[in-house]
């Protein structure tokens, strides 16, 4: 796959020319008329085959006789019906599946014609997400049985526009992709390889390739300062737990009170003790994706240099069973002293979400508060892989998040939250349980969460600040390139990147 895309003016002689026609085209769109002349008539040629189809996000190839050695028809399907919830979805889909189809066949250079009308902008921003989305591989591991991993053909796709909105609004889309592809490397990465330590040098390194700022709380600190959480479902980790902090702080914020992220990275879940059974613990590398969207997003900040003050939290500890694991019955403290009667020990999450919750509120005092996990089967069970359960306690946190999940096709379902939900965390010895039985199963792990998110860190008055708590543990990775969406190849997603950025694009 393309090793980088790039987005430039048009080119006399592309290698490609790539058009998109909606499925209820019969002859040449008015906007692609010059370009099918020069192409001798092969856009119109194309519309009339028995065999094409415009289905939404398809790709069907031709070869003119003049003009380009291929032409690339996107299908659009039918115009203003969403696809995975989004209108620009068809464009982003197609554009994903371009880019595999011009590595396919060699392609250097493809003169793309957008014919977007009033929303060219923001379709362009979309076709330069599905252009990066689509060149994601993770192939840094294939060994001799794969040819190691050389790329044949050119390395470069060069993406060509007439118009310098289309071209800044793609580049800029190219830029987030590429920040969500950081999330999908990291969480496709291995656990032998991808442990907490690892996690920390390399957000070590992306902070300094960005100019974020980067804190560590080591696993040692942690302990001491009463981390209870992290360090109980660590501690018997290949390597201690570790809480990174990335800070991005533009002139002029360092006062404001931040937006805050916080991610669930375990590196690995056996579910300790309470041992996954069935082959549920396979892929269960993907279980730091929340830690890995938060990461990646703070990427995308940085490198966007948007003006709004954002600290990211990734609590990153691995669940083994060992001699010195956690246990059913233990009873353990958090950060902002809550106790927690251990149930299950393959509720870990919420564990090691809890200290990096209440040590943000009371450290950052932000003004508003998102999380993401891999946190429940539960919802999976409740949403499928459509879309991550939402819990938040503020309507214009809601409409943010709600309306960036729809205009980046990374969509959300609001779940209740309740006071009786919380009241079935309650414990028998400790404050609150980690686990309550099956009943309102993925609900749990929010209620759970409610206990340690505080404005100003405040637990004692239990004050809201605006929150919402992402489950993502049904869209965090794809089983194969056909699921649902088709803008994925098999593996994990970055969900949560391209959200979180948007939302915080318009952030007031």
């Amino acid at each position: 796959m393309y090793k980088r895309i790039k987005v430039s003016n048009s080119k006399s002689n592309p290698d490609a020319i790539a058009v998109a026609v909606s499925s209820d085209a019969k002859r040449t769109p008015a906007a692609l008329r010059d370009v099918d002349k020069r192409l001798g008539g092969a856009i119109g040629d194309s519309l009339k085959r028995g065999e094409f189809s415009a289905d939404a996000g398809s790709v069907s190839t031709f070869y003119p006789t003049t003009g380009a050695e291929r032409l690339y028809v996107i299908g659009l399907g039918d115009v203003g019906k969403p696809v995975g919830g989004s209108t620009l979805n068809a464009w982003r889909i197609g554009a994903a599946r371009l880019t595999g189809a011009a590595d396919r066949a060699g392609i250097g250079s493809i003169a793309l014609h957008l014919d977007g009308g009033k929303d060219a902008v923001e379709i362009a921003r979309a076709v330069g997400e599905g252009l990066g989305l689509g060149a994601f591989v993770y192939d840094e591991l294939k060994g001799t049985a794969s040819g190691n991993g050389v790329k044949k053909g050119p390395t470069t796709l060069d993406v060509a526009t007439d118009s310098a909105a289309t071209r800044k609004a793609m580049e800029r889309g190219l830029t987030i992709a590429e920040s969500a592809n950081v999330a999908r490397r990291l969480a496709a990465t291995p656990p032998n390889i991808a442990n907490p330590a690892y996690l920390v040098s390399e957000a070590k390194k992306i902070a300094r390739q960005t100019g974020l700022t980067c804190k560590v709380i080591d696993g040692k600190r942690a302990k001491a300062m009463g981390m209870g959480g992290l360090t109980a479902v660590g501690q018997a980790g290949s390597t201690p737990p570790a809480m990174i902090m990335l800070e991005h702080t533009p002139r002029g914020t360092a006062k404001d009170a931040p937006v805050m992220l916080v991610g669930k990275a375990i590196t690995f879940d056996t579910g300790g003790y309470s041992l996954k059974v069935g082959g549920t613990m396979v892929n269960m590398k993907y279980d730091k994706c929340g830690g890995m969207a938060v990461l990646g997003a703070m990427h995308a900040v940085a490198r966007l240099k948007l003006p709004v003050r954002v600290v990211g939290i990734i609590a990153a500890a691995e669940n083994m069973v060992d001699t010195g694991a956690y246990r059913v019955d233990d009873v353990i403290t958090a950060y902002n002293g809550v106790t927690i009667e251990i149930t299950n020990t393959d509720a870990e999450g919420r564990l090691v979400l809890a200290d990096a919750l209440s040590y943000g509120c009371k450290t950052y005092k932000p003004r508003a508060v998102v999380d993401l996990a891999t946190l429940t089967g539960g919802v999976v069970t409740a949403l499928g892989p459509y879309c991550a359960g939402c819990f938040v306690n503020d309507d214009k946190l809601r409409k943010s998040l709600f309306d960036a999940g729809e205009a980046t096709g990374e969509r959300l379902w609001r779940l209740p939250l309740w006071e009786e939900h919380r009241k079935q965390m309650k414990g028998t010895h400790g404050d609150i349980a980690n686990s309550a039985g099956r009943n309102a199963h993925p609900i749990q792990g929010a209620a759970f969460l409610s206990y340690f998110v505080a404005k100003d860190g405040d637990f004692k008055t239990n004050a809201d600040v605006p929150w919402a708590h992402l489950d993502i543990a049904g869209v965090a990775d794809v089983a194969e390139s056909s699921d649902w969406s088709g803008l994925f190849s098999k593996g994990p997603t970055g969900f949560g990147v391209r959200l979180l950025v948007r939302a915080l694009e318009q952030w007031k």
